[in-house]
């Protein structure tokens, strides 16, 4: 799949930042779903987050989120602690994120969905844009007009005005994303973008993952089951299983890990070296 011509971006941020979880520990009850992890997102990398199911990806990434609050350890973007803060802190940090489970308003069309992700970088209120004062309409139309960017660039500019509801999963997909992108982040988090997909469209989402990264000059840390996907494009790996970080390095260094073979295949031994 050929992705389009990345649009011109004149409004991203250029304070690129690293991600680093410290000795991230998360407790419920007596049940530790994540213990002493540890891991930097370095800028302007693609950075995967694998582990088989249960390994602690998706508490991990609600901590980063802001979503779960760590029982200790700390989430640093740049100078900015981001342990515990709301999600819409986050936002205005220049952090973007997308759902494993789509989460977006069915009745609404896709540029309403996407211009939420606009709602961060706006001024004013109810009230002012109520009034139609000339600032605020010429702000409505720039955000209107940079959605309309995003959404070509994802390859969903002819479903603008259709609602959400009415869109094929892998689509919909494509508009989560954009309402991240929306943002205007310096790390765009994934959760599991190419769930659902089929091989086509999976082989697309690689390469706008990539181009994204690419145009925008930002960092994008995912959470993905597709070891084909993950393997074809990420810069570094972390892998996580039963809470604990086994194995950080490059996509080679990662697959040749005996531990991490062991934890997705069950072997070890001599059977790791079969």
């Amino acid at each position: 799949m050929t992705a389009p011509a990345p649009p011109s971006v004149p409004d991203v941020r250029e304070d690129v930042r690293p991600l680093a979880v410290d000795d991230v520990t998360l407790r419920f009850g007596g049940v530790t779903a994540l213990e002493e992890v540890s891991f930097t997102v370095e800028p302007g990398t693609v950075h995967a987050l694998i582990g088989p199911n249960g390994a602690g990806k998706s508490s991990c990434f609600n901590v980063i989120s802001g979503l779960y609050r760590p029982t200790s350890g700390r989430v640093r973007f740049g100078d900015d602690d981001l342990t515990g803060l709301a999600p819409h802190r986050l936002a205005a940090l220049g952090v973007g994120r997308s759902f494993q489970n789509i989460a977006l308003s069915p009745g609404s069309t896709v540029r309403d969905n996407v211009l939420l992700g606009r709602h961060v970088l706006t001024r004013g209120g109810f009230l002012t844009g109520g009034l139609r004062l000339p600032w605020s309409v010429r702000a409505e139309r720039r955000h209107t007009a940079r959605v309309e960017e995003i959404c070509d660039f994802l390859g969903v500019a002819d479903r603008l005005d259709a609602p959400v509801g009415s869109l094929p999963y892998g689509v919909a997909k494509r508009v989560d994303i954009a309402r991240a992108v929306a943002v205007e982040p310096t790390l765009l988090m994934l959760d599991e973008p190419a769930a659902g997909l089929n091989a086509t469209e999976t082989a697309g989402m690689g390469v706008t993952i990539r181009d994204l990264r690419d145009a925008l000059g930002i960092s994008v840390l995912l959470v993905e089951h597709d070891m084909g996907l993950v393997m074809g494009i990420a810069d570094r790996v972390s892998v996580l299983d039963f809470g604990r970080l086994i194995a950080d390095g490059t996509p080679a260094q990662v697959q040749a890990d005996p531990e991490v073979v062991r934890a997705y295949l069950g072997t070890g031994g001599e059977e790791e070296g079969t």
